[in-house]
Order: C-alpha cells, then structure tokens, then sequence
C-alpha cells in the first residue's frame, strides 16, 4: 500500500478522483488531516471531508498502477 497527499479542492476534480478510484481493483481509502478516513470510491464520504487542506490517498501500487499515475497530478 502507498500513501499519497492530493488536494481534492474543487467539485470537477473530486468527481474525476472517484471516477478513477472506482476503477482501481482494490481499495481506496482517503485520510482528512483532521482524522477522518473514509472510501475513496464514495463521493458522499469525500464531500463530508475539510477538502480545503490536502488529503492522504491510500492505494495497492501493486495492482493500481495507473491510479498511482492520476494521483501524481494532483499532488501537492
């Protein structure tokens, strides 16, 4: 598993994220820097986040490697 830290910090940007993250085989789990954890495959779980500071996406490298690609695009 691999953490990377996105801003998730406009509503094209976070639908696009879910759209890619849906794709991903395995899971995908998005940690707020207030202590939130919620499915990165879940736009509800996602908009109840402070998306105003950047996030951490968890993802399997192993088996996502495109997601790992999208992700390095909307690193901070």
């Amino acid at each position: 598993m691999v953490r990377k830290k996105v801003n998730l910090n406009n509503i094209e940007r976070i639908k696009e994220f879910v759209i890619e993250a849906e794709r991903c085989t395995d899971k995908v789990t998005v940690y707020s820097l207030d202590g939130y954890i919620v499915n990165g495959k879940s736009i509800m779980g996602i908009f109840s986040l402070d998306l105003s500071r950047p996030v951490d996406v968890e993802y399997n490298d192993k088996v996502d490697v495109g997601f790992g690609e999208y992700l390095s695009s909307l690193e901070k």
